[in-house]
């Protein structure tokens, strides 16, 4: 795993030298750091996080289990200042400082990657550092910037020096254009390579980032959202992600150290402390039979047994003792915020091949094909006057469903026999109202985007939907509401005295949810 960060870190990047850092590290070594970096901070404790307020999987042991409960206060200072700010952030803005003039290819990969990142900050905290974040390296350093309202973030504010994350994604793509003298070649982890191609691929990535930021405003910002999915639609199909084949992904490897970060905590680093949701184990069996079940998550054996309660613990509550038997095999589940014993190891349903391949090898999904047409369909659905040529949003959603199956590595006979033996689930009931429409958009969304929670709790506190049931035992940090943003980390509220006062609590909505 390689993470590089060229200055001190802990106060965003202050005027500390550090002798051991390099001074001028080419922008390729920094390419595949930011890639790499990338990937892993979706995956790794966000990742963790997002996929328990998901309700993709439920914690059954130390921190996980804490954040079932929604115990989130006082974490996340790693992913902060290390994977974000301190590395792929920083190491992002230094490829944009040294490549703008000679080699623009460049800063145009990272100003598309530093927009993901932004957007994954201010989606999980609403306002943070941003104008005047990534400067600690300069004459005149700022080491305690302001934070910047998500609001402007999104919309940007001239008058206060603020760049929308949408011209900045704008202006990754105008780069990618312009004559360089260097070229991604090996460095570019995503998609491999300094061909017309890989630019033609980095150019579908840029404009469909501006579809998830246009959807994630969607509710707030109706009239900006459509304008800038129109502006995506004008350029054509060729100019987004229309086939799985061109999904950005961060690749991981079978080697410890540089395995994807989900099978390095499930299966190598803390086997013991999360296990598939019930709840979500539910979805899938109960109402959808869904095929893309085993390829998410393992089958176990039956019966299974529990381990037994400790004397300060109550009766299992929430976990399915004797398994789930579905077509495809028996799955076990554990209640999310339960406080019962877990299955022994062997009959817990962990994350399958889809998600950490057999040895950790298989990618971070970051923006996919998938998620592309629902974004669309729910746009047709919801945003007046708005239109895609040559579909409605019914089509859009079964593109959305049949692209997810598909990358699961279903057949398309596979596909076609699960649509053919499901209508009702792959139809929009055009007889309900809009906003069940959306619900079922929204659901077939968070099922696909197992393996990426981070986009399935966006689109939970944006719409309300998957429709989620508060934990079993919640905490007293939130014991009435799923929490809906981070907490700040520790390090930044002892070291910024420009941290929002007060400082607002999980209960409370980022801007583009309210």
């Amino acid at each position: 795993m390689l993470v590089l960060a060229l200055s001190g870190c802990k106060d965003f990047l202050d005027t500390n030298t550090n002798p051991n850092l390099p001074l001028d590290v080419p922008p390729s070594v920094l390419l595949t750091g930011v890639q790499a970096t990338t990937g892993f901070a979706v995956g790794n404790d966000l990742g963790r996080v997002t996929g328990l307020l998901a309700q993709h999987m439920a914690g059954i042991a130390n921190q996980p289990r804490t954040y079932d409960a929604y115990q989130l206060r006082g974490n996340y200072d790693n992913q902060w200042n290390n994977e974000l700010y301190g590395g792929a952030l920083i190491n992002a803005q230094q490829i944009i400082n040294r490549t703008q003039e000679s080699s623009p290819v460049y800063a145009g990969y990272a100003k598309i990657l530093k927009a993901y990142n932004f957007a994954l900050l201010t989606d999980l905290w609403g306002d943070v550092p941003y104008s005047e974040a990534l400067q600690g390296n300069l004459a005149a350093p700022i080491s305690q910037p302001r934070f910047d309202k998500q609001e402007d973030i999104y919309k940007g504010n001239a008058g206060m020096g603020i760049q929308s994350l949408f011209d900045l994604v704008r202006e990754g793509l105008a780069d990618l254009d312009k004559p360089s003298v260097l070229r991604p070649g090996a460095d570019d982890l995503i998609h491999k390579g300094s061909s017309a191609a890989s630019i033609i691929k980095w150019k579908k990535f840029g404009n469909t980032l501006l579809l998830k930021l246009a959807n994630t405003v969607s509710k707030k910002e109706p009239a900006l959202a459509a304008a800038v999915i129109r502006e995506v639609l004008a350029k054509g199909p060729a100019a987004y992600i229309t086939d799985n084949a061109d999904d950005a992904e961060v690749p991981f490897g079978t080697a410890v150290g540089n395995q994807n970060p989900f099978f390095a905590y499930n299966y190598v680093n803390r086997p013991d402390d999360q296990m598939l949701s019930q709840r979500f184990l539910d979805t899938l069996n109960l109402r959808y039979k869904d095929p893309r079940l085993p390829r998410f998550f393992t089958t176990t054996p039956t019966p299974v047994q529990p381990v037994a309660a400790t004397p300060t613990t109550p009766a299992v509550v929430g976990v399915n003792t004797t398994g789930v038997v579905t077509p495809f095999g028996t799955f076990t589940g554990y209640d999310n915020g339960s406080t019962g014993g877990a299955p022994v190891r062997a009959s817990r349903s962990r994350y399958g091949a889809y998600v950490v391949g057999t040895s950790g090898e298989v990618p971070m999904r970051l923006i996919t094909n998938f998620q592309r047409a629902f974004i669309l369909a729910e746009a047709v659905l919801t945003l007046p006057g708005l239109t895609v040529t040559g579909e409605t949003a019914q089509s859009l959603f079964q593109a959305g469903i049949r692209a997810s199956m598909l990358k699961t590595g279903l057949s398309a006979g596979d596909v076609a026999a699960y649509f053919t033996a499901n209508p009702r689930l792959v139809t929009l009931d055009a007889s309900r109202s809009l906003e069940y429409q959306r619900n079922q958009i929204i659901t077939q969304k968070w099922i696909a985007w197992t393996g990426n929670s981070y986009e399935a709790y966006n689109d939970f506190r944006r719409t309300g939907y998957r429709k989620l049931a508060l934990v079993t035992n919640p905490s007293s940090e939130s014991p009435t509401s799923i929490p809906v943003r981070l907490f700040y980390p520790n390090s930044e509220i002892s070291a910024n005295p420009k941290i929002p006062n007060p400082q607002p609590n999980t209960n409370v909505k980022v801007w583009w949810a309210q």
